[in-house]
């Protein structure tokens, strides 16, 4: 499943952000987010899956990251409760907040390739309008419920299901394999 080089890369983002920026539960645990210096490398790589140019993130836009990633959290867990709309109502407030506007670019050297993001933003704006665009494209496909959140015990971290089946369920194979474990102990006398 593929939706298209950039918006794949945005929506990969998208997804952690959420992952790294949300607390909640992960692989079965309590998951509170990295600060300070180790907060900034974990945005700053999830970052570059979208952009080779991402330079290092500062205190500031961590924590207006942050902010955004709570506001895409609202999207992934509108989609796995069957919310539909909520998740549409939840993109068109960010991309009406950050003024989305596609554009054309073409830098280093690559191919005219599609922007999302307004004019005069700053980085964590940029990234709430690209990560909003490329969710508003999944939600308007006919592959929206390819957005999910984990369903393993003690674990709500998101995902895209890029399967060929679209039946994933489950953030990571440790989560996976956390589950088919327990369900075999509980099978065995």
């Amino acid at each position: 499943m593929d939706f298209n080089s950039h918006t794949d890369a945005v929506v990969t983002v998208a997804v952690d952000l959420v992952n790294a920026l949300t607390p909640g539960g992960r692989r079965g645990r309590p998951y509170l987010p990295p600060e300070g210096e180790e907060g900034r490398a974990v945005i700053t790589r999830a970052l570059r899956l979208g952009s080779r140019r991402q330079g290092e993130v500062t205190e500031e836009e961590a924590a207006e990251l942050g902010a955004v990633a709570a506001a895409l959290r609202v999207v992934f867990d509108a989609v796995a409760a069957g919310a539909l709309d909520d998740a549409a109502h939840q993109v068109n407030r960010l991309l009406s907040e950050t003024e989305a506007r596609p554009h054309l670019d073409r830098h280093d050297g690559e191919p005219w390739h599609l922007h999302f993001h307004g004019a005069g933003g700053g980085p964590a704006r940029d990234w709430a309008a690209s990560c909003a665009t490329g969710l508003a494209i999944v939600l308007g496909s006919d592959l929206h419920d390819r957005l999910g959140v984990c369903t393993a015990p003690g674990c709500d971290r998101v995902y895209v299901d890029t399967s060929r089946n679209g039946m994933r369920r489950f953030c990571s194979t440790a989560c996976q394999n956390r589950v088919k474990s327990a369900a075999f102990r509980a099978r065995t006398p």
